[in-house]
This record gives C-alpha cells, sequence and structure tokens, in this order.
C-alpha cells in the first residue's frame, strides 16, 4: 500500500483513479439517485471484509489531472458526484470538490474519516472502521453515519460513534454483504428496538449494477 505523506498530496498535481463510472448509488441515503462514481486508489485503512482491496496500493493506478476527472463526469446527464475508495481522505480533495462544484456537481464522499478532512462537501457519509481510528474533526462534519455490520459487537461500535456525531447525522445501520444472511435479521430486530436508526442495504449487488 502506498503511503501518502503530507508533503506528497501538497505537491500532488493530479489523483489516481482506480475508476469512474455512472450509475445508481446503492446504498446509504442517496440509495437510488443516478451518481458519477469516482473511486480513489490508495487505502491504508485494511478492512478484512472490504469488496475492493484492489484500489489500496494507489501506485497501481493511473494519475488524472483534475480537469480529466471533471470532464469525464460531464459525458453524462447526473450532477451528484460521490468521491469513494479506497479512502479518499489520504488526498487533498479541495480542488477536485471546487471544480465539481463550479461544474454544477453536487459532490458527496463516502470516507472512514481516518485522515484530515478536507473538500466542499454537500454531503458527507461517515462509515468508521475498527481498523484504523477516525479523525475527531469527522464528527460533527457528518451528515450520515454508516456502520457495516459484520458481527454482533458492531452494533456497541456503532452506537459509540452515534454518540459522537452531530444530532442531525443520520443513523445507518448496513449489513456486510457475505454475511448478510445472518445480520439482517439482527439488524432489523435492533431497528425495531431503536428507531432512531435506519437500515441501509448495497440495493446496486441486487440490481447487478456497478
Amino acid at each position: 500500500m502506498m503511503k501518502m505523506t503530507e508533503e506528497s498530496i501538497a505537491i500532488q498535481t493530479g489523483l489516481p483513479i482506480m475508476e469512474a463510472f455512472y450509475t445508481l448509488q446503492g446504498e446509504g441515503y442517496h440509495s437510488g439517485k443516478a451518481a458519477y462514481f469516482i473511486r480513489l486508489g490508495g487505502c491504508d485503512v485494511g478492512c478484512v471484509w472490504c469488496d475492493v482491496k484492489e484500489s489500496w496500493d494507489a501506485s497501481l493506478h493511473p494519475v488524472q489531472q483534475l480537469d480529466e476527472i471533471v470532464n469525464a463526469a460531464l459525458e453524462f446527464p447526473g450532477r451528484l458526484a460521490v468521491i469513494t475508495g479506497g479512502e479518499p481522505l489520504m488526498y487533498n480533495l479541495d480542488e477536485l470538490t471546487l471544480a465539481l462544484k463550479n461544474k454544477g456537481f453536487q459532490t458527496n464522499i463516502e470516507t472512514s474519516g481516518a485522515h484530515p478532512f478536507s473538500g466542499h462537501w454537500d454531503w458527507v457519509c461517515f462509515s468508521p472502521k475498527k481498523f484504523k481510528k477516525p479523525e475527531p474533526e469527522i464528527y460533527e462534519k457528518a451528515d450520515e453515519l454508516k456502520v457495516i455490520i459484520f458481527n454482533k459487537s458492531d452494533f456497541a461500535f456503532a452506537e459509540k460513534y452515534a454518540a459522537l456525531v452531530n444530532p442531525d447525522c443520520v443513523l445507518l445501520l448496513q449489513p456486510e454483504w457475505d454475511k448478510q444472511s445472518q445480520m439482517l435479521p439482527l439488524i432489523i430486530d435492533y431497528v425495531k428496538a431503536n428507531p432512531k436508526w435506519k437500515v441501509s442495504l448495497q440495493t446496486h449487488k441486487f440490481m447487478e449494477i456497478p
């Protein structure tokens, strides 16, 4: 995995793009909306159940200039851009998000919060992971707390972060895809008993779309 230092972030003129594609947002608060996904290469969080481990090594993915990234997004009619990874906050995203917003895009991010916050966002999906602690500044920024439920102990983990985010943050529990048959019934019961939470499903996998 490529380790990004503050110096390398400061001098970078582009971003490593693992993939970029137009589809529907499949999970979370904005599920069902047309969205252009920009998946950045590079992650040092290391979730054992990650379904895009090929994104972890940033050096495997071509660096694109910001105008290339934005122009590719403009080829499609949707104006929701979702920046994901990998872990997108490994990079300073101020310039990319400004460029997207200047072209009329709504900017959303999906992040573990494990790196310093940057970027100009319309929506911040904070998905904390046990493998690397988030930076505390993410708590007040989060519009959506999405916790992946892999085992029963993750409910307590979810409540830990629900107590830290701002009061208006949407609270979501999402079963890890391979554990869905075991975890979804538990999530349903948990949400019924704790109605501040909602269920998030990976609907794109049911629809068999990217």
